[in-house]
């Protein structure tokens, strides 16, 4: 059974995630970062590479070779600076890796055409060429595997052009050889521990930021949760209006307020007349269906502050805030008219769908709605023996029509 890898597994030869998605995520998400490096790291190989050309002068003098060592650093120079422009430019390793291998070509082409031109000074060279091995794995910000490639071709270019011009001994170009490998070992694993944990520390961070994503849709979707476990304790299940005891809470902490500012509070009692005979007539179905009529009406006769609760049964209540009696005998009258006037189905028309309202105002030291509510019961049922249909007001122990 093939090894199943891991989305944030890293390739110990290349240094690179195993799997090709991650790999391409993570260079665009280093690429600002690339781009910035690399400009900055071709300008001061740029400048270093020029400043040697002081070096050639004492050396060669003003001679042929002088000029061509000249232009040779010029080509290369002036290669590398519109190379930093570029890559700060258009770099990316996702999509032009091969603008990126460039500087190393270039730079290490020219660091070989250098010994056939001053092979005289092979042995600082040598220490010339090991600088730049290691440049190329830690300064000038590139992959493993590009890096890898043309530090190769730099050895092996240089050494070959030393035996070739500067005829060498077998034993030196052995040790410069051995130089060179032990040069790109260390260099190689120096990198290769470089970008493996640069990759480890970004999957880690990528996924914890998908954990975080997690985290906070399972807490979005739990708040949505109570959010309707919240609703359905404080919600009538038929009418969608305020159960019995989230109205009392809610109108509770009202009435606490209209006491602090001073301010009337009233409160109405409704309940459908005949409700019975309209299930016993046409079923419980055509009840339900007039209750939510009824609710519906209420919920568009008050005002947005205004509390509307199904109390129990055919019965609902409203909270009315900073409402005194005559204001809510008028609420209540419009509500009335708006049920009386409302369209039946088919099967119901001989019904008259009506109800009768009581109305109490809460005392300037009440502050428990307990006594109001009985105030407005007990006028609510004076109406329904009086004929039902009608609005009744209590005010100061006296019932009035």
């Amino acid at each position: 059974m093939p090894k199943i890898k891991k989305p944030s597994q890293v390739h110990w030869r290349t240094g690179q995630f195993c799997e090709h998605g991650r790999e391409c995520l993570y260079r665009r998400a280093i690429t600002p970062r690339v781009r910035l490096e690399s400009r900055l790291a071709l300008v001061l190989v740029a400048a270093i590479f020029s400043m040697f050309a002081i070096s050639d002068y004492y050396y060669l003098g003003p001679t042929r070779e002088f000029d061509l060592l000249v232009t040779l650093r010029a080509v290369v120079v002036s290669s590398c600076l519109v190379l930093a422009f570029a890559i700060g430019r258009w770099g990316s390793y996702a999509s032009k890796v091969w603008l990126h291998a460039l500087p190393l070509w270039v730079l290490s082409t020219g660091i070989i055409l250098i010994v056939p031109l001053r092979p005289e000074t092979l042995s600082t060279q040598v220490v010339a060429v090991v600088v730049a091995i290691m440049a190329f794995y830690l300064l000038i910000p590139n992959l493993l595997t590009v890096v890898t490639v043309a530090s190769l071709y730099l050895s092996i270019g240089f050494l070959t052009a030393a035996i070739v011009t500067a005829e060498i001994s077998p034993v030196v170009a052995l040790r410069m050889a051995l130089l060179l490998i032990m040069t790109n070992i260390v260099g190689f694993f120096a990198l290769l521990r470089i970008e493996s944990l640069q990759r480890i520390q970004f999957g880690l961070i990528h996924e914890e930021r998908h954990r975080n994503r997690q985290l906070l849709k399972e807490v979005a979707h739990r708040k949505m949760l109570e959010a309707q476990l919240r609703g359905l304790a404080e919600r009538d299940a038929l009418t969608g209006l305020n159960n019995r005891g989230h109205f009392m809470k809610w109108a509770h902490e009202l009435l606490q307020r209209s006491r602090v500012e001073g301010a009337p509070f009233s409160l109405f009692m409704l309940d459908v007349d005949h409700f019975k005979a309209i299930n016993d007539t046409w079923g419980h179905s055509h009840g339900d269906w007039a209750l939510s009529e009824i609710a519906r009406v209420c919920q568009q006769s008050v005002r947005p502050q205004d509390v509307v609760g199904r109390f129990g049964g055919e019965e609902f209540i409203v909270a009315l805030p900073n409402t005194r009696l005559d204001d809510a005998r008028i609420v209540a009258e419009r509500l009335r008219k708006k049920v009386a006037e409302l369209m039946l189905r088919d099967e119901m028309c001989d019904l008259n769908l009506s109800v009768t309202i009581g109305i109490a105002e809460a005392h300037a030291e009440e502050t428990e709605l307990e006594p109001l509510i009985k105030r407005a019961d007990k006028v609510l049922y004076v109406g329904k023996n009086e004929g039902r249909n009608r609005v009744v007001v209590c005010c100061e122990g006296i019932e009035e029509r």
